[in-house]
C-alpha cells in the first residue's frame, strides 16, 4: 500500500470522492503541513486534506491524480467552490519523493500548466481531523449541499 495526501478545498467532499475510487483502500480526513501538532486552536498554516491509502497494483498514482483534477479548480488560489481561505488551497503531499515527482510531471503535462496553482510538497506534518469530520458526507448526506464538488462528479464512481 502507498499513501498520498490530497487537498482540494473542503475535505468532506474530497474524502467521499476518494472513497469511491477503485484501488483506494482507506481514507482519513486531516490537516497537512501546519505548525502545530493538535487540533486545538487555529489552523496554523494547515491545509485541509485527505490521507489516501491506495493499492498501486490496482490503481496508479497518475490515475488518482487524473481523478483528483476532475474535482478541483487547479488555477484557483486559496479557494475551491464556496470555501475561501488558505486552509482550502489545493495540494498534493507525500513522504515519498517518487510521488512528488509523479505529481510534478502530471501537472507539467496539463494544458496551461504554468497557470496551475496546486502545491506539490513533501509532507512535513499531519494531524487527523476530529471524529465529526471523518466520513462526514457518508454519515450526513444532508451536508452535500455544502460541498463544492457537483453531485454528478462526486458520485461518478459509486
Amino acid at each position: 500500500m502507498e499513501t498520498v495526501y490530497f487537498a482540494g478545498g473542503c475535505l468532506w467532499g474530497v474524502q467521499y470522492y476518494m472513497d469511491s475510487l477503485p484501488g483506494v483502500e482507506k481514507t482519513e480526513a486531516g490537516r497537512a503541513n501546519g505548525s502545530g501538532d493538535t487540533l486545538d486552536g487555529p489552523y496554523d498554516g494547515y491545509d485541509e486534506c485527505v490521507k489516501t491509502t491506495f493499492d498501486p497494483d490496482v490503481v496508479s498514482l497518475d490515475q488518482l491524480l487524473e481523478w483528483f483534477f476532475e474535482i478541483i479548480d487547479p488555477y484557483s488560489v486559496d479557494h475551491q467552490g464556496m470555501d475561501y481561505g488558505h486552509k482550502y488551497r489545493t495540494g498534493i503531499y507525500s513522504e515519498d519523493p517518487a510521488h512528488l515527482d509523479t505529481a510534478k510531471k502530471f501537472i507539467q503535462a496539463q494544458p496551461d500548466s504554468d497557470r496551475i496553482k496546486v502545491e506539490v510538497l513533501p509532507l512535513t506534518n499531519y494531524v487527523r481531523s476530529a471524529e465529526e469530520h471523518q466520513n462526514r458526507l457518508a454519515l450526513h448526506p444532508e451536508d452535500f449541499k455544502l460541498c463544492s464538488i457537483p453531485l454528478d462528479i462526486i458520485n461518478k464512481y459509486k
